[in-house]
């Protein structure tokens, strides 16, 4: 009969996160950073949902007058902007953003 012996991986301390540094500074440094993304990333998320407020009025306003629920000149505009400024990964975020505005075509 064998006894196994097992070794628990090490843990980080419930006080630090586990931000994969080798020094304390840099787990400041990362720590700062990821709060300062996690700020932005709510910001973000703020902007999306007013975005998406707006083009629900848009929507409405172009239904009410007779017009057609999407305008596929005004969106091909949009995905040209961000391919533009972000490059082609830009024009998958327009194509999500136009997506979350007014639901799949």
């Amino acid at each position: 009969m064998s006894t196994k012996t097992s070794i628990a991986p090490a843990t980080a301390t419930t006080d630090a996160p586990d931000t994969g540094a080798r020094t304390p500074e840099a787990a400041g440094l990362i720590t700062d950073a990821r709060r300062r993304i996690d700020d932005l990333d709510g910001r973000i998320i703020g902007l999306v949902q007013e975005r998406m407020a707006v083009s629900a009025v848009i929507q409405r306003e172009r239904l009410t007058s007779g017009g057609r629920r999407v305008n596929l000149s005004r969106e091909m505009e949009i995905l040209a902007h961000y391919r533009d400024q972000l490059g082609k990964p830009g024009t998958a975020l327009a194509m999500t953003l136009l997506e979350l505005s007014r639901g799949q075509i």
